[in-house]
């Protein structure tokens, strides 16, 4: 390990966990839960061994609900089967010494008829339709209007929540992560540019953190504050969310959240998978207003995350498309080694193609 990079390779205590080094594998969504159950199975159960070096895992997104669901072939933690497929994997990253926490989560509009139960219209803060795409068994195709949620359904969406992550306790994750980003439910209740509502949920700033705080509370009655993350993009206009005044709303949201003393806030930087400076916004001002620990996340290097861990703005950094081509990627960066580039062709569905196979650094 070159001394530049030590800092990257040091332990960090996070709520009561000890990390064995700041490297998060972040969030990758790949679609090749079981098609049948959308349950994980032996082959997920490998992908995530082989990367049971990251400090921390945070899992693909994982649909609390079939009505949370938003693209073809992703995991559930909804049903019994689902629970016995993720348990699958965190045996195998527990056997590793790795640890694992779930992200839960509800795409909200992102979605299409052909994945909602009975056909129906996906739901969300507002009936304003997204203009992006989504993955279906067929290829791709644009995602369907939603429906506004009804005031007296919000309950039952909070409630799955609550029960996902209760599932995702006996499934043997080491914690859950909450999924506030990149445009699905929680962000659509948050973001001016979707919620168009009068209700309580809808409006003031105030109304529209309702909702996603009520999830953070269903989800602290079943899990320790000190295993809870969420997940926030304040600017990122993924899914077609954006907000007016964003300074406005997340401030607040992570002040509410340093309250009830999660462990986390993991922060998209910028555009999700695009630029950094697509808007001005302060983050350094929201890690502040947080007493738990920042996980920074979007296009981040080797360089940039030494920097910025040596600088104090950052406790961990989350790498994701890095970590699809290098189950190694700890030691890669470790060695400041070359790394095998990603295919993008092999992202979303498939076999072992793409997925398992790309070769260790001990390998080659």
């Amino acid at each position: 390990m070159t001394a530049d990079a030590e800092i990257l390779f040091s332990p960090f205590t996070l709520g009561d966990l000890r990390l064995p080094n700041r490297i998060v594998m972040a969030p990758l969504t790949r679609s090749r839960a079981s098609r049948d159950t959308l349950a994980p199975n032996d082959l997920n159960a490998q992908y995530y061994r082989q990367r049971a070096s990251a400090g921390m895992i945070v899992t693909e997104a994982t649909q609390i609900s079939q009505e949370g669901q938003g693209y073809v072939w992703t995991p559930g933690l909804y049903d019994e089967a689902q629970v016995e497929g993720w348990r699958k994997v965190t045996q195998a990253v527990h056997e590793e010494g790795g640890l694992i926490f779930n992200q839960l989560w509800h795409v909200g509009r992102i979605s299409h008829v052909d994945l909602q139960p009975n056909g129906a219209a996906p739901v969300s803060s507002s009936a304003v339709a997204a203009r992006v795409e989504t993955f279906l068994a067929t290829g791709r195709a644009p995602v369907s209007t939603p429906r506004a949620l009804e005031t007296d359904e919000i309950a039952r969406v909070v409630e799955d929540y609550r029960k996902a992550a209760a599932n995702a306790k006996r499934a043997g994750f080491d914690g859950v992560e909450i999924h506030g980003a990149n445009g699905y439910l929680i962000d659509q209740f948050l973001k001016d540019g979707v919620n168009r509502r009068t209700d309580r949920y809808g409006g003031s700033v105030e109304n529209r953190l309702r909702f996603p705080l009520e999830v953070v509370d269903a989800v602290l009655s079943v899990w320790d504050r000190a295993r809870v993350g969420m997940r926030l993009s304040p600017v990122s206009p993924a899914n077609d969310a954006t907000d007016s005044a964003p300074e406005t709303v997340f401030f607040p949201l992570v002040e509410a959240l340093s309250r009830r003393g999660l462990a986390y806030i993991h922060v998209v930087e910028g555009a999700t998978g695009g630029p950094r400076d697509v808007a001005p916004f302060d983050f350094q001002k929201l890690r502040k207003s947080f007493g738990g620990a920042y996980i920074a996340n979007n296009a981040y290097t080797r360089a940039l995350a030494v920097e910025t861990l040596e600088a104090g703005r950052a406790d961990l950094i989350a790498f994701g498309k890095l970590f699809i081509a290098n189950p190694d990627l700890v030691e890669r960066l470790r060695e400041d080694a070359p790394l095998n580039a990603p295919n993008p062709e092999t992202f979303y569905g498939g076999d072992a193609k793409g997925y398992t196979d790309y070769p260790a650094l001990n390998d080659a």
